[in-house]
């Protein structure tokens, strides 16, 4: 008997309802549509409420009768916890806030109480408006500058088109308003507050993307760094991430900002002619002796832009001096090490200890006509003790890679230590499994356990592979590890996955072709698991339609085995050739700035796993020439007198073409399509004309007569080696 049928429906209405809830509660999904609809209801609760739609009119009048009516609520909020001062402020209307806050002073204090904006002021708001006179207002009416806007829009989120921190002064520094900072600072705004994440105002200026706007409130803030004794410097502070603004500028890849604070690290020496000494503060730069390193978070960050700070000065000067120095030669002198360590573990395994076989063979497959040797056995002769010394050193150089492996792995992180692959993250995974391997063996060897050669196979092959970690250390082979890693991890897989699908499907339609013929017969798809293994081989090419053809096979096969080999071998082999195709174009793109990043990874971490005697510190220390506890570094630059004549030529052509302008009457303005050609004219490089019948001015020929003069005496090469061949070449000036 079947269920009854109010309890089926009751059932039906029930998983409905399961399965609704669970799709309403996808955070991603569901994210926009609760925010659009919060905001209409927004509308909608303004439009209904008298005291919120006076605000939002700016009707004093309206605003005076309904503050004086008894009956009103001026406590009363919208749809997402906001008071009538909200709204006022929201609406830039000063008049309505100033009325507001004389009838009803407590409403300035008063944060939002609804998501996502828990804890938003008025101030908050008429701070990111920028509206100054309504600042001045509320802080005149006793406005809180220390309250934190901590609402799910003001978080760090993909989801949110902006991150002002939760403090009025962040949102005033990110939105570029001078005025309204000193104002917050002067009523005791705390420049020290730091919000959820532990960031403060410079922390949050970094991750900006008005880069002009955040240096300029840098320098502001930090001018107002009026520390004592006790407390650390504003620019030193760290994040609940451990990182200081710095550091986080080399994390997002904020090369302005970069360089906006290394201006104030830098000391000039001396300048003589094009010559420039300069001296570098590698305080968070250098590397050395620091748990959080400068170099290494830039060379793990997730965004590309991080590698550029790498061709920042001083980062360049000091990867290449410290590579140069200690990290090649070392690198080079680690690699020759493990490339002998792995022939000592292959001689070992090729020699290891075996035994004719005992007893009689009753398989006639059987082959087998060796057998491992007991341990009592296996270290009795000279070979076996010379051999015993090989297996000693392997084990030690395994527990040394997992000793050394470890401890990083706790330090960096799983993800990220095994995920970047800048970083050699699979081949950490490849040595540490063969570290457990060679392990594995050893103990098999100890406890008499047959089958050790499992093991030690696959050891060998982890073995040698690791071998190309240390092709980083050239620039020829370092870009072509990442390639090999991105293909087998990127491409490879999702490969894979189309093909098991392509296999499962035409191995089972094989199967139930042939599921009615003489097994005895049939080749290769006798059963389901054989099928499988032919379809495997028939995608790869490694087998020639494996049926018997001297039979009469079904009419199916033949559709089938057409379609099969359409799919597999002209679509989807061809489909992974243009994929890695794809990937090595990219990588090929980025093979400099991969393998910079390469080279400082492998610079870093030696100079970690390196005794200190053996790798000292970089650098001139400061405290003997009165610098200071600081470490620098000297860069000397040249600056280019070519490039500075050019200069002069560009700025003594545009007097020219000045002058020649006021000696013109203005010309007709031209038409939409000559402005479009002037337009596209404009963004093509500048060419001087060769031609020597076209009038100049005075002016202009004052010009060529500066470049005639200044190039006396300089050699063409480009025409001495035969390269004017009518080729254009831009010059970056």
């Amino acid at each position: 008997m079947g269920a009854p049928p109010s309890k089926a429906r009751g059932l039906s209405i029930q998983l409905q309802k399961l399965l609704t809830s669970w799709l309403t509660s996808w955070p991603e999904q569901d994210w926009d549509q609760r925010l659009d609809e919060m905001y209409m209801l927004q509308q909608k609760k303004i439009r209904e409420s008298p005291l919120l739609r006076a605000a939002k009119d700016n009707d004093l009048c309206v605003l005076k009768k309904l503050l004086l009516d008894r009956n009103c609520d001026f406590r009363q909020r919208g749809a997402v916890g906001e008071t009538a001062l909200h709204v006022a402020a929201l609406y830039d209307n000063l008049e309505a806030a100033m009325v507001l806050m004389e009838a009803a002073p407590e409403l300035v204090k008063e944060p939002a109480i609804c998501e996502p904006f828990v804890g938003q002021t008025a101030l908050h708001i008429a701070v990111m408006n920028r509206n100054v006179n309504l600042v001045k207002a509320l802080l005149a009416h006793g406005a809180s500058v220390s309250a934190r806007a901590i609402g799910s829009a003001f978080r760090l989120t993909p989801h949110n088109l902006i991150y002002f921190g939760e403090h009025p002064l962040s949102f005033a520094a990110c939105m570029g308003s001078e005025e309204i900072v000193r104002l917050l600072i002067e009523h005791g705004a705390d420049i020290r507050a730091q919000d959820s994440l532990g960031n403060t105002v410079l922390h949050i200026l970094v991750l900006q993307p008005n880069k002009t706007f955040a240096c300029q409130m840098y320098n502001l803030l930090l001018s107002y760094d009026r520390r004592g004794d006790h407390l650390q410097s504003l620019d030193l502070m760290l994040n609940h991430q451990g990182l200081t603004p710095f550091k986080l500028a080399g994390v997002e890849g904020n090369t302005v900002m970069f360089q906006h604070l290394m201006q104030k690290r830098k000391y000039i020496q001396w300048t003589c002619g094009p010559l420039t000494s300069t001296l570098y503060d590698l305080t968070e730069i250098d590397s050395w002796g620091e748990d959080v390193s400068f170099l290494e978070l830039v060379v793990s960050s997730k965004k590309r832009e991080a590698r550029q700070i790498l061709e920042q000065t001083p980062v360049k000067q000091l990867v290449n001096f410290k590579w140069r120095k200690y990290g090649r030669p070392y690198f080079c002198i680690l690699g020759a090490l493990y490339v002998l360590y792995m022939i000592c573990f292959t001689m070992c395994c090729i020699h290891r200890p075996l035994k004719a076989r005992s007893g009689n063979r009753t398989d006639s497959r059987d082959i087998t006509i060796f057998q491992q040797k007991l341990l009592q056995e296996a270290y009795v002769t000279q070979q076996d003790k010379i051999r015993l010394v090989g297996e000693l050193m392997t084990v030690l150089g395994s527990a040394i890679i997992l000793f050394l492996e470890i401890p990083d792995i706790f330090r960096v992180g799983f993800s990220r230590y095994f995920g970047q692959t800048v970083l050699g993250g699979p081949f950490h995974v490849i040595t540490i499994t063969y570290s457990f391997l060679v392990l594995v063996t050893m103990v098999m060897r100890l406890t008499n356990t047959s089958g050790e050669v499992v093991p030690m196979s696959f050891a060998l092959v982890l073995g040698w592979c690791s071998v190309m970690y240390f092709a980083r250390g050239f620039q020829m082979l370092g870009p072509f590890t990442i390639m090999i890693q991105k293909m087998i991890f990127g491409d490879l897989l999702r490969f894979c996955w189309l093909m098991a699908v392509v296999i499962v499907g035409f191995a089972s339609a094989f199967y139930i072709i042939f599921q009615t013929e003489d097994p005895s017969a049939l080749g290769e798809f006798y059963d389901y698991p054989m099928a499988l293994f032919s379809t495997f081989e028939l995608f790869l090419t490694i087998i020639d339609g494996p049926a018997n053809y001297d039979v009469d096979l079904p009419f199916m096969y033949s559709i089938v085995y057409f379609a099969f080999a359409i799919i597999a071998t002209l679509l989807m082999i061809n489909l992974l050739v243009a994929m890695m195709g794809d990937t090595h174009w990219r990588v090929a793109h980025e093979q400099d700035e991969l393998w910079r990043a390469q080279v400082v990874a492998t610079t870093v971490m030696l100079e970690r796993k390196m005794p200190r005697t053996l790798w000292p510190r970089s650098g001139i220390c400061g405290y003997k020439y009165g610098l200071g506890d600081r470490w620098f570094l000297r860069v000397e630059t040249n600056q280019d007198q070519n490039t500075l004549r050019a200069r002069r030529y560009v700025e003594a052509f545009k007097g020219s073409d000045k002058e020649e302008g006021q000696g013109h009457p203005p010309e007709k303005r031209p038409s939409v399509t000559e402005s479009g050609l002037l337009a596209r004219a404009s963004l093509a490089p500048p060419t001087p004309s060769l031609s020597r019948t076209t009038s100049r001015s005075s002016g202009s020929h004052r010009g060529w007569e500066i470049i005639r003069r200044n190039t006396l005496g300089h050699v063409n090469l480009g025409l001495d080696l035969g390269e004017g061949d009518g080729e254009d070449r831009v010059y970056q000036l």
